[in-house]
């Protein structure tokens, strides 16, 4: 691979993929809407080409990839936009991959796979019971229908340097200005996230493998952690002293009378009851051990970041 494109490129995994592909010396085409948060992340990266458009027009997706080998599909959308557009976005990167003959590597979550319960493997059968399962779930059968050779990965749910929208970055964002916080879901339960940065390796690794396209793949976190366990942790990297409180399902949706995005979150809050955790053996069979971060440095790093940019 000579250079890449990668939509979504001001979000938390798109960042670290830019970043994890000019480290090792690859051209990116860094895309995204919002040319001053791109100026701000890639303006001093040689490697990083800026270019700001919109996903919806096909001429801006065109003109961003040519000469491109891989276009790595990070980008997302408000979930009240999902049934309408997502399926649109997705018909324009495969149009656009089609027509310049590239490769595409999508960053995909785990809604599609349901209560699939903890150790799930790519094979299991995809059984979404929510309606953004579902539209995954539609997604990923508009890429596996098209001729463009594509590879899915599977993330849990992401934490890191520019990882905004996150629910990690909802509790830490309050906890480095030192006020009280809150914590989404019951504290007492284990579930999974991935480190960016991690994520960014294991795909971007992925992509230069023929073997890995035409296929689905989980690339699991470090291992579970409570909300408990986490809030410790933050407080002995940083002292802070304040209370965090729980955000339950019910106050979501109490939310959601009077907010259209937290109407659509409620569904997916079962994911904070019934944690689904990636099995990440397939991933080592062919590359070898899936980068994992500890959740100490991790956080560290991802506190470090807000510091600076706040």
């Amino acid at each position: 691979m000579k250079k890449a494109l990668v939509l979504g490129a001001s979000g938390g995994m798109g960042y670290a993929i830019t970043k994890e592909l000019s480290k090792r010396g690859i051209m990116v085409t860094a895309f995204a809407r919002n040319l001053g948060k791109l100026e701000r992340l890639f303006a001093d990266d040689s490697n990083v080409t800026i270019y700001s458009g919109d996903l919806f027009h096909i001429e801006d997706l065109d003109g961003a990839a040519n000469g491109v080998d891989i276009i790595f599909q990070s980008a997302n959308l408000p979930y009240s936009d999902w049934e309408e557009k997502l399926p649109v976005m997705m018909t324009n990167i495969l149009t656009t991959a089609k027509k310049h003959s590239t490769k595409l590597a999508i960053v995909d979550n785990i809604y599609a796979y349901g209560r699939s319960g903890k150790n799930t493997v790519e094979t299991a059968e995809k059984k979404p019971h929510t309606k953004k399962g579902r539209i995954r779930l539609e997604v990923e059968k508009l890429v596996k229908e098209s001729e463009v050779p594509a590879l899915i990965a599977h993330f849990p749910d992401f934490y890191g340097p520019n990882a905004e929208s996150t629910i990690l970055h909802f509790t830490l964002s309050s906890i480095v200005k030192n006020k009280k916080s809150a914590f989404v879901g019951n504290q007492r339960i284990a579930r999974e996230y991935i480190f960016t940065p991690d994520g960014a390796k294991a795909i971007v690794t992925l992509s230069l493998e023929e073997k890995a396209y035409g296929q689905n793949w989980n690339i699991p976190g470090y291992d579970i952690i409570s909300g408990d366990e986490i809030i410790n942790t933050i407080r002995e990297i940083t002292g802070y002293k304040k209370g965090v409180s729980t955000i339950t399902k019910n106050m979501i949706g109490c939310l959601g009378l009077f907010n259209q995005q937290m109407r659509e979150a409620v569904e997916m809050f079962y994911l904070n009851e019934e944690p689904v955790v990636l099995n990440g053996e397939k991933y080592e069979q062919l590359i070898g051990p899936v980068p994992r971060t500890s959740y100490r440095e991790g956080l560290k790093e991802t506190i470090e970041h807000m510091r600076l940019v706040q």
